[in-house]
């Protein structure tokens, strides 16, 4: 028997003011792709801005609808939108955010793991991380470079991909 061990690295910060200027405009870009979020469901609304090498920010939303496997989390949505748009323009950087209209998020939301499993493609297809900011306006921000920092064990078959 061998025992491994994984671990995995992450920043965090106490307020938006610690992070340097571009993180911290992309930051407040998140909150404003807020205002398209339709979640008339669970009143949870998810914002990103993707902050391409170009310069190029990318917006998106959470999109529910009333048959629930129907809709699709805000970090897909922006990650769709760029492999059909700008899949040249690298991904440098996504600050992600959430609110509620029920309770107080006073911790960084993380993305569920289908949307990690996205992540993992597109990082590996631009070949190069993509630095993840989870801002939470009430708490802490986390700052986590590359995939393997938050899905370890992340489903890839390098033998499925076709080139």
């Amino acid at each position: 028997m061998v025992n491994h061990e994984i671990k995995i690295a992450f920043q965090e910060y106490d307020n938006l003011h610690e992070l340097n200027t571009s993180d911290q405009h992309l930051c407040l870009e998140s909150v404003k792709a807020l205002k398209n979020s339709h979640s008339p469901y669970s009143k949870f609304r998810v914002g990103v801005a993707m902050l391409l090498q170009s310069g190029k920010i990318i917006y998106a939303s959470n999109q529910e609808n009333v048959a629930y496997p129907s809709g699709l989390c805000a970090e897909r949505v922006a990650l769709f939108y760029w492999g059909a748009n700008h899949p040249d323009d690298p991904i440098i950087t996504m600050a992600i955010t959430a609110h509620s209209d029920e309770f107080a998020i006073t911790k960084p939301i993380t993305s569920c793991g289908s949307c990690l499993q996205v992540l993992a493609e597109y990082e590996k297809k631009q070949d190069q991380q993509i630095n993840i900011i989870l801002y939470c306006q009430q708490g802490p921000i986390w700052k986590i470079k590359g995939i393997q920092n938050q899905l370890p064990f992340l489903f890839f078959e390098d033998r499925l991909i076709t080139q």
